[in-house]
């Protein structure tokens, strides 16, 4: 059974870090391509971070490109996403996702604001 367990958000200022995590289990991590996601108030969920699995190959959303970097560590089975230089439109819940599963996480909160 696949599970996503998120952690890491929380409530920041503009310019601020998060880094957040994504425990996972039930699949072979290594060989998985996996997505971050995160969905603001109002609006649809929207695609934010790949990390292909073994390829080492990465891709953002224009967004985030330059500010977010996804990383995984395949002993631990994690992915992250470090955040950089965050503003109030990065507010929303962020999810990980197993791009051939279909199951989320229950996400982590990421609230920016003055």
């Amino acid at each position: 059974q696949v599970q996503l367990v998120e952690s890491g958000g929380g409530s920041v200022q503009p310019g601020d870090s998060l880094k957040l995590s994504c425990a996972t289990s039930g699949f072979i991590f290594s060989s998985q391509t996996m997505l971050w996601y995160r969905q603001a108030p109002g609006k649809e969920r929207e695609f934010v971070a790949r990390s292909v699995g073994l390829s080492g190959i990465f891709g953002y959303a224009d967004s985030v490109k330059g500010r977010f970097t996804v990383s995984r560590d395949n002993a631990k089975n994690i992915l992250y996403l470090q955040m950089r230089d965050l503003a109030p439109e990065d507010t929303g819940v962020y999810y990980c996702k197993v791009e051939a599963f279909d199951t989320w996480g229950q996400g982590t909160q990421v609230t920016v604001s003055s």
